[in-house]
């Protein structure tokens, strides 16, 4: 037995032809859906990138206990699990957070595994004097990311030199040097289509347009505050970076067509989540609710046992199936603290293996789907707790957690999936809170695009019952109930919705008594700003608004004054000011 996993990062289901969409050129893709099953009705888990590599290993969710962070020792990894059996496996991979201290046990399970150079911020290669950038460019700088990237791309001068091609090309080289060999599992890892959306000129060639504006091909996390000629022209280059994937996988599926692997090797194409190109008024996976353009992913699976090809299944399935669907096509039985199901009665028959589908990104949203509704459920206060981070491994993506953070660690009993290892338990900060946006309920069945909640009582009380069950089956932490203001049991009646409206009502429609008059966009940045302030900011942020207000006589509150109010408000700190901002 052989398989084989291509997984791209930040592929948009909605911009694949596989799924509907008619002007993206990507005809290898295509050809997939008629070689495998095309899963309708796949979600991510554990967002974003780490977190769903956990997931893909352990084939458990993890976001209501862990950020961002590594393997912990207690985990059960299905590449691990492959090799104690026999499995040779091996990583062919561009993605550098592996590499970093939030990733870095990842591909020490794998037998063997090789690195391609060059992604987003690769610390690869060194330079004192800062890099040519263009004039315009605007661009996140996220410590050296933004630096490093410009760095590295003058490397990057032609399409064989790219990682992509690189790691395409190492993943067919270990498929060619191993074609007579059984018993073996290749990762091929793709960092793109993920931003920035750098490629080459042919496939910008693609999808001609006219366009002057700045470099742009790096959209920043927040709302969109470009224009539509900037937005438009950043989702063409995203569809270039896809092109250049689609290439590539025809590669793949070219190498199954000259070596007669279809006969006798899985082939599995996914994702991690998908991506934001100006939808929802946002750029971006993970500050934001997790709309179906982000959590709603694709999914194909070639399983030789049942040969089945040019089929679709409409049943729900998620990231943390993956693992139990390796386990079982290569014989082995997954542990029990898997909670992901073997898809292989939904390949051979379309029997589904789950109700819903929890997914997340820790301290935002507990989301859960059936497969008409998706309801995201938020915390019961602004304040956004209580919230935790438990782990042996205090790592964020670049750094350890500092000494602060540690100060003062408590020691967690045993959860039922830690195998009776205690845990640190270290008081979180969610650099997100999904306060800001309340809970929201789609009705996919008449509102595929979620443009517009709808206001459904008896269908908001079964999803919350719904999603507390789910929680329960993850042994999630007691205080994730209590920060999302629900009982264990998930039993919320109607009284008590309609409680919590009229709360979020009262901190949104403030009344200062100094006769202020508020535009829109000033009752939307103070209810923003009250939200990402510290409890005990955000209890006297009223009265320090009035004086603000009064001692520069400023009569109508808009945003502009709002975001002047709050580098006073946060003393000076501009890294607070600069995140309001970017909603």
């Amino acid at each position: 037995m052989r398989a084989v996993m291509v997984m791209f990062d930040s592929l948009n289901r909605h911009l694949l032809p596989n799924y509907g969409c008619d002007w993206i050129r990507a005809p290898h893709f295509a050809r997939l859906s008629e070689q495998a099953v095309t899963f309708d009705n796949c979600y991510a888990g554990s967002l974003p990138c780490m977190p769903a590599r956990r997931e893909l290993h352990t084939g458990r969710y993890h976001f209501l206990h862990r950020s961002w962070g590594p393997l912990e020792p207690f985990d059960d990894s299905v590449v691990g699990l492959l090799r104690k059996r026999g499995v040779y496996t091996h990583l062919c991979t561009d993605h550098g957070h592996y590499f970093e201290a939030g990733g870095a046990t990842y591909h020490t399970q794998y037998n063997s595994w090789e690195f391609a150079r060059g992604q987003e911020g690769d610390p690869w290669k060194g330079r004192v004097e800062d890099p040519d950038v263009p004039e315009s460019l605007s661009g996140p700088k996220i410590g050296d990311l933004w630096r490093q990237d410009w760095v590295n791309r003058p490397y990057l001068d032609s399409e064989e030199k790219q990682p992509l091609a690189v790691t395409v090309a190492n993943g067919l080289s270990f498929i060619e040097t191993n074609r007579e060999q059984d018993n073996w599992f290749l990762q091929i890892e793709a960092f793109d289509p993920h931003e920035p959306f750098f490629t080459q000129q042919k496939y910008k060639d693609l999808y001609p347009h006219s366009y002057t504006g700045k470099h742009f091909d790096w959209p920043d996390y927040g709302k969109v505050k470009e224009t539509p000629e900037e937005v438009r022209h950043a989702v063409y280059e995203y569809a270039a970076l896809l092109s250049m994937c689609d290439a590539y996988l025809g590669q793949v599926l070219d190498a199954f067509d000259r070596l007669d692997l279809w006969k006798d090797t899985m082939l599995i194409v996914n994702t991690d989540h998908g991506f934001l190109l100006g939808e929802h008024r946002w750029w971006g996976k993970n500050i934001q609710p997790l709309y179906n353009e982000i959590s709603h992913i694709p999914l194909f699976i070639w399983d030789p046992r049942y040969g089945r090809a040019g089929e679709r299944r409409d049943s729900l399935v998620q990231t943390i199936d993956l693992a139990p669907t390796l386990l079982h096509y290569f014989g082995i039985k997954a542990p029990k603290d898997m909670q992901g199901r073997s898809l292989h009665p939904v390949i051979e028959e379309g029997q589904p293996v789950r109700e819903a589908a929890l997914f997340g990104i820790h301290g935002g949203h507990v989301n859960v789907t059936d497969g008409r509704y998706v309801y995201m459920r938020g915390p019961g206060d602004p304040a956004n707790g209580p919230l935790h981070e438990y782990t042996l491994m205090p790592t964020h993506m670049h750094q350890p957690f500092d000494v602060g953070e540690l100060a003062d660690l408590e020691l967690q009993e045993p959860f039922e999936f830690t195998k009776g290892c205690r845990t640190m338990k270290i008081g979180a900060r969610p650099f997100l809170n999904p306060y800001l946006y309340g809970n929201l309920l789609f009705d996919l069945e008449k509102d595929s695009a979620q443009n517009s909640t709808v206001d459904d009582p008896e269908a908001e009380m079964r999803m919350i019952r719904l999603l507390a069950r789910l929680m329960r089956e993850n042994d999630a932490p007691p205080e994730q109930f209590e920060r999302l203001g629900i009982p264990r049991d998930g039993v919320v009646g109607e009284e008590s919705l309609l409680a919590e409206k009229r709360k979020r009502e009262d901190l949104f429609f403030v009344d200062l008594g100094i006769g202020e008059r508020w535009t829109p966009d000033g009752r939307n940045r103070y209810f923003l700003l009250k939200c990402l302030a510290p409890a005990n900011l955000r209890e006297s942020a009223d009265a320090k608004l009035a004086e603000y207000l009064k001692a520069r006589e400023v009569p109508d509150v808009g945003a502009d004054a709002v975001a002047s109010f709050a580098v006073e408000l946060f003393g000076g700190d501009a890294g607070a000011a600069a995140l309001l901002r970017r909603f």
